[in-house]
């Protein structure tokens, strides 16, 4: 089955803007028979007292509050509209953040019965200063909030974020939660910037076997999200390959995610990662 399982909308603030009616038409083309739009969920409203970096890393990480009702019209009117041609599945991608888990539980127990397929990620790690940081936003807030708390050593910082995974899949969200695990090495989009090492440690290797053993426990899968490949200072997919077959080994589910944020980046690498698995 050709599954799209991680895509964007119009809705995300960060996007393209692109219409999901035309990415879906574009996916229709290619052949996929299963589309799954997970927008960004949106932040708890008081994580702005958590977080410290720059505001665009906060503003337009997801989607808006009051954009709910639309999000769902328009998303439900194409589920429709195209079920003769694919089978679209309505969900969020769902920011895990530690301290705003009673936040987290309401929305999910609200809106979560609406949805047929998600994802669990983490954007924002605690750093500098004991606050949040947004992982994947710029260089200089990696460096700053991340980075340096660490003394530049990477390998911490990697198992530092898989620490966060583990927490994050260990955590009961409550029913209809999500159980599929977005781009377990998004820590790695600006390793070529910083020149950071490109595969994890023996220590860390520990960590994302521990990780496993969680995701296995608990019937989750894994994203194997290809918007890596396509970022400047990253150049691989999330996860790596090593983490791909070990991820095989060890029984989980891999889902292709494109995590398209415009009609160009359906089907990203779609070939190339259906011939490596």
């Amino acid at each position: 089955m050709k599954k799209d399982g991680h895509s964007h909308t119009e809705f995300c603030p960060h996007g393209s803007g692109d219409d999901v009616e035309l990415m879906i038409q574009k996916a229709i083309k290619f052949g996929f028979s299963e589309y799954g739009i997970t927008e960004h969920a949106p932040l708890p409203p008081d994580f702005k007292h958590d977080y410290a970096g720059a505001m665009t890393g906060l503003t337009e990480a997801s989607m808006a509050l009051n954009d709910l009702p639309a999000y769902f019209k328009k998303c439900q009117q194409l589920q429709a509209k195209y079920r003769g041609q694919i089978k679209i599945n309505i969900g969020f991608e769902l920011d895990f953040l530690p301290t705003q888990v009673a936040w987290t539980r309401d929305f999910w127990a609200e809106y979560g019965p609406q949805t047929q397929d998600n994802v669990l990620s983490i954007h924002f790690m605690q750093g500098a200063a004991a606050k949040f940081w947004c992982v994947d936003d710029t260089t200089a807030d990696f460096k700053k909030g991340l980075l340096d708390p660490q003394n530049g050593d990477a390998q911490a910082l990697y198992g530092q974020y898989l620490q966060a995974l583990l927490v994050a899949v260990q955590t009961d969200l409550g029913p209809h939660a999500p159980t599929r695990l977005g781009h377990m090495t998004l820590i790695k989009k600006f390793q070529d910037y910083f020149n950071l090492p490109t595969k994890f440690n023996a220590t860390n290797l520990a960590l994302v076997d521990q990780l496993f053993a969680s995701l296995k426990q608990r019937h989750f899968s894994l994203d194997l999200n290809t918007a890596g490949l396509y970022k400047p200072y990253c150049n691989e997919t999330y996860p790596y390959s090593d983490l791909i077959l070990r991820a095989q080994a060890a029984g989980i589910p891999l889902i292709y995610g494109s995590d398209a944020h415009s009609i160009a980046e359906v089907g990203h690498a779609y070939h190339q990662i259906e011939k490596f698995v």
